[in-house]
């Protein structure tokens, strides 16, 4: 069996690794039919090909089958609930699955979250380095404001931050993010910012180095 992604609108990505390569234990886990669901109670609920369901609880690090209460071994169950959260299926103790409001990708968030919802991949803090889509240019993140595009009032033009020429198409809801350009932050003012739709910035891997 080979797990995917499930929630990626993207190409699926393969997660099993060579069989052959595994323990007995890993190897099980990763090959023979198991249901897993999530209780309310922050445990899961593995059922397997015999019929046969148990009470895996990550927080404890225990199983209730007799390979983990007896023999004390990280049996297939428990190796089988790290895997369906890998592969997120299923959300591991106190978060929950949800859509990112970015890019569309199933994500963990704390339970009873607010949205807007962000994956790591489209989470911005403070200090991140990213690019304009307009401008092709590159900015460091100065903060993330709870305040839409179309609430944020620019005070020298007057318009929403939705409302600028250049961020036609970008929704309307997209959280404001305030950002210097790169040059900017090297240079002599390093405090002049500006207002932009999630949407228009592009998360880059590179780092701020002072």
């Amino acid at each position: 069996m080979t797990l995917i992604h499930p929630s990626d609108d993207t190409e699926p990505t393969a997660l099993a690794p060579d069989p052959e390569r595994l323990d007995a234990r890993s190897r099980r886990a990763w090959t023979e039919r198991m249901a897993v669901d999530r209780r309310e109670d922050d445990t899961y609920a593995v059922t397997t090909e015999s019929g046969h369901t148990y009470r895996v609880d990550l927080r404890e690090h225990s199983c209730s089958c007799p390979d983990h209460r007896i023999r004390g071994e990280q049996c297939k169950h428990l190796r089988r609930v790290a895997i369906e959260i890998t592969a997120r299926s299923v959300a591991p103790p106190g978060r929950e699955r949800a859509r990112c409001d970015v890019c569309g990708r199933v994500t963990f968030v704390p339970e009873a979250a607010s949205p807007p919802h962000r994956c790591r991949h489209c989470r911005l803090v403070a200090g991140d380095i990213v690019l304009d889509r307009e401008t092709g240019k590159r900015l460091v993140v100065a903060r993330v404001l709870d305040e839409r595009a179309d609430e944020r009032v620019v005070e020298a033009t007057g318009e929403t931050v939705a409302e600028y020429e250049r961020n036609d198409g970008y929704p309307a809801d997209d959280p404001v993010v305030e950002a210097t350009y790169l040059s900017d932050a090297r240079g002599s003012n390093p405090s002049r910012r500006y207002a932009f739709p999630r949407s228009r910035l592009e998360r880059t891997d590179e780092q701020r180095i002072e």
